[in-house]
């Protein structure tokens, strides 16, 4: 039995793996201006050259695809496994960055220093996290006074502040500039990889890719959190110290990211459910192959993003809410059919 699983998990984990190898490869060729895979090796060959030197493909290659292809991969990698995080250490099969509020404090955060004036990327990526933390904070307090952590709670909880935070956001839309800050402002809302350059994907991954390796190191501990406090406490681990610290990096890299993509919804939600009907399991390789398929989500997104509107870029959350609907459609109808459990 062990060795089927071992054999199922490992076919899995091949097939997903090259999926987003072949998304990586058509998002560095396709574009506005389309390269080919030579042109894409004839790039890695004239990387060190003086940019006066390279070729236009190497330009925008290095300029524009590999900084975009980065992002979107590692961006749908923080929400796919933030969005396993955040499901296992609330223990809601409905929890996620978006619906649990904390995408949207991150968006009003971030458009708070766009009003304000504040120009770096990284003083924006710090007012996102703010606005994400203060979300979560605040969820976590309106769960406390409903007193009890049923399933519902928590979602209840999102939906409250997130109407809060898309009520302030709107409020910086009045008091934006409209000829530059208000277009700023309607980047974040629809979610958008159209905009990355290198300067902006250099942040995201000095805050965003340590947090997710810890993460994923830490995934003993979310495992125990899921069991429960007491479970966790008989296990040898602090409860309210490894929740904390574990939401904390979660929000950090989801704030990181929405601060570069925009609000980019139900990555988080889509990615671990897909998971864990691969591998029928949250435990071992579950945060992993969330990461991957949040990777994959996101990468897909993208591309049907700069090329389905014939010209015109769309936002990328047109695709990604159109992937999540039928995920959330399915979870409600079986909640219809059977009292929902955590196992």
């Amino acid at each position: 039995m062990s060795e089927k699983c071992d054999r199922r998990l490992c076919g899995v984990f091949a097939a997903v793996l090259l999926l987003l190898a072949v998304l990586l490869v058509l998002s560095v060729c396709v574009g506005a201006y389309p390269l080919t895979v030579a042109d894409a090796v004839t790039a890695l060959c004239e990387m060190f050259l003086p940019r006066d030197v390279q070729a236009m493909p190497t330009r925008v290659f290095w300029s524009l695809r590999v900084p975009r292809t980065a992002t979107a991969l590692l961006s749908g990698t923080v929400l796919g496994l933030c969005g396993a995080i955040y499901q296992l250490v609330f223990r809601s099969p409905l929890a996620s960055p978006d619906l649990t509020g904390i995408a949207s404090g991150a968006s009003f955060g971030a458009a708070l220093a766009i009003v304000l004036g504040v120009g770096s990327s990284a003083a924006r990526m710090g007012f996102a996290f703010l606005g994400g933390l203060l979300s979560l904070v605040l969820v976590l307090l309106l769960v406390s006074a409903a007193g009890g952590e049923r399933i519902g709670t928590y979602i209840l909880s999102g939906i409250v502040i997130s109407a809060v935070a898309d009520a302030g956001l709107m409020i910086l839309k009045t008091l934006a500039d409209p000829e530059r800050q208000l277009a700023a402002i309607d980047f974040w809302t629809m979610g958008s990889l159209a905009a990355v350059s290198a300067e902006k994907a250099i942040p995201l991954f000095a805050v965003a890719l340590p947090a997710v390796i810890l993460l994923l190191l830490f995934h003993r501990p979310v495992t125990m959190l899921s069991l429960g406090g007491d479970e966790c406490r008989a296990m040898g681990l602090s409860p309210n110290v490894w929740r904390a610290l574990l939401l904390s990096l979660a929000t950090l890299a989801v704030s990181a990211s929405v601060s570069v993509t925009g609000t980019i919804g139900f990555v988080g939600l889509t990615a671990p459910h897909i998971a864990r009907l691969l591998i029928r399991r949250r435990g071992g390789a579950y945060l992993f192959l969330s990461a991957c398929l949040g990777g994959v989500i996101l990468t897909a997104a993208d591309l049907a993003a700069r090329t389905v509107g014939g010209g015109a870029e769309l936002p990328i959350s047109i695709f990604t809410v159109a992937a999540g609907v039928p995920v959330l459609v399915v979870l409600l109808c079986a909640e219809g059919r059977r009292r929902q459990t955590w196992s």
